[in-house]
């Protein structure tokens, strides 16, 4: 099983960590735009492997989606946070471009990954994926403590995804049904 993170900053470097952690994959590609921060983060990861007792293998690449070459999930966390004052469509316009090159990249390499967006805005970002994609193995990603808020008949369940409890995959759903 092989796990790709596609940006590298603090969302993208905390879900990397706990992927690796809980050992859900084999291996683990974390995907970044900036030059030297995604093998950063790789090296990091891995230096604490021992320690806290995990074995995934962790790549850090800059660009290269070559390297996701062969992922099951990919999950993108690309784009730039809201700053003070932007508006909504303003947070759109950056990172639809974004996330739409992300998405097209990603399954240009592994045309059979499912994706899993954590860009915000999130709707919008995985109604974009879905649609520049023509995929229909997109989801978003709900909240993941509070059970009562997981749709019941959309759970997905993701063949090989080691140690994943049932609770973490309901919150995997659909975002556009239609």
């Amino acid at each position: 099983m092989k796990i790709t993170v596609v940006g590298a900053g603090a969302v993208g470097a905390t879900c990397a960590d706990n992927i690796a952690r809980k050992e859900l994959c084999d291996e683990l590609v974390i995907l970044d735009i900036k030059e030297g921060v995604a093998e950063g983060k790789a090296m990091d990861l891995m230096q604490t492997a021992t320690l806290l007792g995990f074995d995934t293998r962790i790549t850090g690449s800059t660009n290269d989606y070559a390297k996701t070459a062969g992922t099951n999930v990919a999950v993108i966390t690309s784009g730039i946070p809201r700053k003070p004052g932007m508006t909504r469509e303003e947070l759109i316009g950056i990172n639809a471009g974004i996330v739409k090159s992300v998405t097209e990249n990603l399954l240009k390499h592994s045309p059979d990954a499912i994706i899993v967006v954590i860009s915000n805005p999130m709707d919008t970002m995985t109604y974009l994926a879905l649609k520049s994609s023509e995929c229909f193995k997109i989801f978003s990603v709900t909240d993941f403590t509070i059970p009562a808020l997981m749709p019941i008949n959309s759970s997905l369940v993701i063949p090989g995804l080691r140690g994943m409890p049932e609770v973490i995959t309901a919150t995997l759903v659909p975002a556009v049904l239609a």
